[in-house]
């Protein structure tokens, strides 16, 4: 049964999302998130991109990992998911492990990776050595890099994807690494749905996305690929639609693909829903700028200069987005790299290309060059 979040009643007639179209690609509380949409008024198009039931235990490699554990002391161990954990201690007491296990972690450097990976272990009576307040898995790894690990022997839960790499990483400063794997994340069942939404993604029929794990976003993007519309969900997500996280770590996987996201103050659903209230109407207003003496209208990728209606190809608008986030401020061509349409985004030349591109369309003189710096809009004081 779904729990669902108290919450202050919405007044008849003054929902804030009445007329949006918002798309959900969550498949666990997804009752929940629904319900909080609608009622505040938006039309709701769901697809879940992960099985019902997504994580998926092998349990005989999962008592084999936990045996070759408790073979050694443990130095250092890293935590990641709280269901992960849970998960896992669960399967111990089951096998009659558990005590044994909570015996060799508690003697161990623990590192968590956010507030449900600190909370699982301390309901069960661990207590975390350090956390970082981004609650992404990169920030774990830096905390180790540079460290000089020789003989130090660590343990790191798998949270879902592949962390072979990262162990690979940590043997070359001289650890003896153990990666357990709890779980495996599993697509969905029926992808028919998903394949739905991205073709109303790609056409811009909704005006919002939401996402409530890194993985999800990741395989919306490889079924975007399968069916060949994958270069236009980018251009959707870089101008018209918004690809809402509900954290940082959800977030953090859109990177990689130059989507722009919005994501609450707080890892929270209840949070993530409240911000569309005033992200969304903001964005259909549009952004209106005063730049080097001509005016700047920016409604998604409809760009008005002076009231005249000019068209930009996905590279050159990534960057006009890119810049007027940052109105007068100078953006790096690093940062403009990253914002670039995958496939566009092979060196900073691709960034020179697409400012090129942007002069010739709104005006050389709204865009100045910062020698050694990047770029900035012109914005009037």
């Amino acid at each position: 049964m779904t729990t669902m979040l108290a919450e202050a009643p919405v007044e008849e007639g003054l929902r804030p999302l009445d007329g949006y179209r918002i798309g959900v690609t969550a498949a666990r509380k997804v009752e929940e998130q629904v319900a909080l949409l609608e009622r505040r008024g938006a039309v709701v198009e769901t697809a879940p991109v992960l099985s019902i039931e997504p994580y998926a235990i092998d349990e005989e490699a999962l008592r084999q990992a936990t045996l070759e554990v408790l073979g050694g002391p443990v130095d250092i161990f890293v935590a990641t998911t709280g269901i992960g954990l849970r998960s896992w201690f669960t399967a111990a007491e089951s096998w009659g492990l558990q005590d044994l296990l909570l015996s060799a972690l508690g003697d161990a450097e623990i590192l968590a990776r956010g507030p449900k990976s600190v909370g699982a272990l301390r309901s069960h009576g661990l207590r975390e050595l350090w956390s970082p307040e981004s609650e992404t898995f990169e920030d774990v790894l830096a905390h180790l890099r540079g460290r000089d690990l020789t003989g130090r022997r660590i343990v790191v839960q798998e949270h879902g994807q592949s962390l072979n790499n990262v162990a690979h990483a940590l043997r070359r400063q001289g650890a003896d690494v153990h990666v357990v794997t709890i779980y495996r994340i599993e697509g969905a069942g029926d992808p028919e749905p998903v394949f739905r939404m991205v073709d109303h993604v790609a056409d811009r029929k909704l005006d919002a996305v939401t996402f409530t794990s890194a993985p999800a976003v990741g395989a919306f993007m490889e079924m975007a690929g399968v069916v060949g519309r994958r270069e236009e969900v980018l251009a959707a997500f870089q101008a018209d639609v918004v690809a809402t996280c509900v954290g940082p770590v959800t977030a953090a996987a859109f990177e990689m693909w130059g989507v722009p996201t919005v994501q609450p103050e707080r890892n929270r659903l209840a949070a993530m829903v409240k911000l569309l209230e005033t992200e969304l109407p903001s964005r259909r207003e549009g952004t209106a700028l005063e730049v080097a003496g001509h005016t700047l209208l920016l409604h998604g990728d409809v760009i008005l200069v002076d009231g005249i209606d000019v068209r930009l190809s996905p590279a050159p608008l990534a960057v006009l987005h890119a810049l007027v986030v940052n109105p007068g401020h100078v953006v790096s061509r690093r940062d403009l790299l990253a914002c670039l349409p995958t496939g566009q985004a092979s060196s900073e030349h691709a960034v020179e290309m697409a400012v090129a591109r942007l002069r010739a369309a709104i005006g050389t003189r709204l865009v100045q060059t910062v020698v050694k710096r990047g770029y900035r809009l012109v914005v009037d004081a």
